[in-house]
């Protein structure tokens, strides 16, 4: 059944096998099943996929009920972004290991340009800022590198002279080689360690949220 409807898809909007991939990486087959008005999901995914060019940054399409999101024809990736980082914040604050919520999407300046950051929690008993940022896609070392620099931002621009240096958590929605990963900033790793781990979630129990939470979205 999921065979024959790629290769229905696959006719109808005359995808290269790159196309291809691509739809069944971001389980179009699910969504459509998801989907209150699956023909409506087609018709947009074929009027994205016709007019994909190589330079092109195509959104995901998505229906994700156990998210609480509100009942939609279709549900955009914004949507599931939001959700999923409402998810993130609530989990953190849960957590109770001096977790503050401080922002969500903060607009920071660096080198006349504005960046937003998912979320950022201040830490009542390591005295310093935790950042996290969330990525709908794989771990890629540029998202880390990206991290790192708002890492540096804040303990540049925001840290106070009280305060410990930042840190940032990075959370990947797709299995890869690893779905969470710490951004020190050049921070010493030992120090790292044998401090600000002794209070933060660490990565096995982040990375066990973030399984839940794929184990939710295919099975819903």
């Amino acid at each position: 059944m999921t065979r024959l409807f790629y290769e229905m898809e696959c006719i109808k909007g005359t995808w290269s096998v790159r196309e291809l991939r691509r739809q069944i990486n971001t389980l179009y087959f699910e969504r459509s099943a998801l989907s209150k008005q699956p023909e409506k999901l087609s018709e947009l995914t074929q009027l994205q996929s016709e007019s994909v060019m190589p330079v092109d940054v195509i959104k995901s399409v998505y229906a994700f009920e156990f998210l609480g999101l509100n009942a939609k024809d279709i549900v955009e990736e914004s949507d599931l972004e939001k959700a999923l980082i409402e998810h993130i914040q609530a989990f953190i604050l849960e957590l109770g290991n001096g977790f503050c919520f401080e922002a969500r999407q903060k607009r920071i300046l660096i080198d006349e340009e504005y960046y937003f950051i998912d979320l950022v929690f201040y830490h009542r008993v390591l005295k310093c800022h935790v950042i996290v940022e969330l990525k709908l896609d794989e771990f890629k070392h540029e998202h880390l590198s990206k991290l790192n620099t708002y890492v540096s931002y804040y303990r540049e621009e925001v840290k106070r002279e009280d305060d410990n240096p930042p840190i940032g958590i990075l959370m990947c929605t797709k299995k890869g080689k690893k779905l969470v990963e710490y951004a020190l900033s050049g921070m010493d790793e030992k120090l790292f360690v044998s401090k600000y781990m002794l209070e933060l979630p660490s990565k096995e129990v982040l990375t066990a949220f973030l399984e839940k939470e794929l184990v939710n979205w295919n099975t819903n």
